[in-house]
């Protein structure tokens, strides 16, 4: 069997599992290779089939995300290593590197809370070369992995990792404060239905925020003000019905609330500002 004709039987046996069935087997079939996917459509279709590819397809049939497996995910064009430890970085989450960008190109130091894979604040620094920043998690192995993408994007002596939690007293007293705040708290409902390859193997601590899916919100944005550079933004990633109840809890907290949209038209992002002479308060 050629690999190609390995891939279009593995895209059926798939397409109970996946709504990009083929574009999945492509991308397993290319790191059984050890090719990009582009060189495998080019110069590997007619190849024997890889001793390993079979089992690459069963684990992604038991629901296993396609990135967990290749052990990479791409985000805002740079690539980032992933695993269990960490959110898988998704293309809707760019428009919070947009909208970071925009709000303060002029950016010199930049904090990234519950940085994970790092994907966020390695993004928006690879884009301003004059900023430093720093991404805390309050999980060990997720820093461990956002430390590696941090070095292997060669910004490692730009961006330090920090173990932090911010439910915990004193969390941000180090810190100082910031240009750019930026955060994709947790923020499903505990009861919401998800994917199986998202409940099942993404980090749970990451992903659930209590009954609302607000409760990171509400610990975490009345903070905020604190962490921020007179002129500072704060960029929030939200769920697509939550853009009121997370903007009345910026409100309460001294700020006015921009929201932006992603590629398919849903709120995702509050970009977060103290208004000029009211100050940045206090927690």
């Amino acid at each position: 069997m050629t690999a190609g004709e390995a891939i279009r039987a593995a895209a059926e046996r798939l397409a109970a599992t996946s709504d990009t069935a083929r574009l999945d087997a492509e991308v397993l079939m290319a790191h059984a290779f050890g090719v990009t996917r582009s060189d495998l459509l080019l110069r590997h279709m007619r190849d024997p089939v890889p001793d390993s590819f079979a089992a690459l397809v069963e684990r992604r049939a038991a629901h296993e995300p396609v990135a967990y497996i290749v052990g990479s995910q791409d985000f805002f064009g740079l690539t980032f290593a992933v695993s269990p430890a960490v959110l898988i970085p998704r293309g809707d989450s760019e428009v919070l590197v947009e909208a970071a960008l925009a709000a303060r190109p002029d950016a010199r130091r930049v904090l990234d809370c519950g940085t994970g894979s790092g994907a966020l604040l390695l993004a928006v620094l690879s884009h301003l070369p004059a900023a430093e920043g720093i991404g805390i998690d309050r999980s060990a192995e997720a820093l461990a992995v956002a430390r590696g993408n941090a070095e292997n994007l060669g910004l490692g002596h730009r961006a330090e990792m920090r173990l932090a939690d911010w439910d915990q007293a004193d969390w941000a007293l180090a810190l100082g404060q910031f240009d750019l705040v930026l955060a994709n708290p947790p923020y499903v409902e505990e009861a919401a239905e998800l994917d199986p390859s998202v409940r099942a193997h993404e980090p749970a601590g990451a992903l659930f925020a209590g009954e609302e899916g607000l409760d990171a919100y509400r610990v975490l944005i009345p903070q905020l003000p604190q962490l921020l550079t007179p002129g500072g933004a704060a960029l929030v990633e939200i769920g697509h019905t939550q853009a009121p109840a997370v903007a009345a809890i910026a409100g309460q907290a001294g700020f006015e609330s921009r929201l932006h949209h992603d590629l398919g038209g849903r709120p995702r992002v509050l970009e977060l500002q103290i208004p000029l002479g009211k100050g940045n308060g206090s927690a």
